[in-house]
């Protein structure tokens, strides 16, 4: 596996030269991944003394061990000034690739401690807002599965940055909707479908409805996602299909945003059927079932697709297949909180 690692940073100098002839030894190993740690640090915090501090190094011993980095590949990869000003074309290259081995290294200890004492460690794992209301159910059934794991959740993220976070590994999993463009790289499995309710307050109705039409949603003010959220989008598709084009007075990146300006009675919304478990309707609001269209849209957990891969991932994985969402979230509500 170490082996493979080295070769991986081996092909990503091809455009740099190649390093010394050498055979390298478990310490020199091990050199090398420090080095790779704090050239990655560097470039996502792009700052040298914020990128010391991450990795509880001085700043003068991180740059030290990034300036041999550049010795042996005979190449400058971060542009200096007096301050941090980018990465160099080849920095830019080996930067992918030293995310990926870092984070193969770190599957590789990973499936190591699984096999003696199970999975441990934290899985990192990202949510757009449509999953943020659900997720809880596949997290316990990880982590009842595996006790001795943690969990670490980034919610209210967009699609494009879901993936973007899960390519360059910085991400294990994610759960939101992935349509086919969004899947290159990634290893996705479906989880659950939603379909799309309307919240509003009893007062903007004038008669005990159990439907609604989009169109006619469509006249109420409106509170929503904001239009980077994949929900938001699918939202506005459907409506355009209907002729009409939205302009919500409020826009938002928060599920409890959204709640609490439909619950002061100004404004309605239009959210996941799957919400109305984990956040109830309550006082005059009411949570009505949009119609012509009967809209759907898949929800999905997705990994990287590099193999091996996290063995949390492909655990937390297993552990969502296993529940099946649909008949899950095609249960009756509790009464005081049923969708009429």
């Amino acid at each position: 596996m170490i082996a493979r690692m080295i070769q991986g940073v081996a092909r990503a100098t091809e455009l740099c030269g190649p390093l010394p002839a050498r055979s390298p030894g478990r310490e020199e190993s091990l050199m090398l991944f420090r080095q790779l740690e704090y050239f990655v640090a560097v470039a996502r915090e792009r700052h040298f003394a914020r990128a010391a501090e991450a990795c509880y190094v001085s700043q003068p011993a991180l740059s030290a061990a990034i300036a041999k980095l550049e010795r042996e590949l005979n190449v400058t990869l971060i542009n200096r000034g007096h301050n941090y000003e980018g990465l160099t074309p080849e920095g830019e290259r080996l930067v992918v690739w030293a995310k990926r081995i870092l984070a193969e290294q770190d599957a590789f200890k990973a499936e190591v401690a699984a096999v003696q004492s199970g999975i441990t460690g934290t899985l990192r794992l990202g949510t757009d807002p449509t999953a943020s209301t659900t997720l809880a159910l596949p997290v316990a059934a990880f982590c009842a599965a595996h006790p001795l794991a943690k969990v670490q959740v980034r919610s209210r993220l967009s699609t494009k940055e879901l993936h973007r976070l899960l390519r360059e590994f910085e991400l294990d999993a994610a759960i939101a909707h992935f349509a086919p463009d969004d899947q290159d790289s990634l290893q996705v499995v479906p989880l659950y479908e939603e379909r799309y309710m309307l919240l509003v307050s009893g007062d903007q109705l004038m008669s005990q409805t159990h439907t609604m039409t989009w169109a006619d949603a469509a006249q109420l003010p409106l509170a929503l996602l904001t239009p980077d959220m994949r929900i938001r989008q699918l939202i506005d598709s459907v409506f355009a299909d209907n002729g009409v084009v939205v302009n919500p007075q409020v826009e938002t990146d928060s599920v409890a945003s959204l709640y609490a300006h439909v619950g002061v009675g100004e404004w309605a919304s239009i959210v996941p059927h799957t919400w109305l478990g984990a956040m109830p309707v309550i006082g005059r609001t009411r949570a009505v079932r949009l119609v012509d269209p009967d809209a759907r849209a898949q929800v999905s957990v997705a990994i990287h697709a590099a193999t091996p891969g996290s063995v949390a991932a492909r655990a937390f994985v297993n552990a969502a297949k296993g529940l099946s969402l649909d008949e899950f979230f095609d249960q009756p509500l509790p009464t005081e909180h049923r969708v009429r």
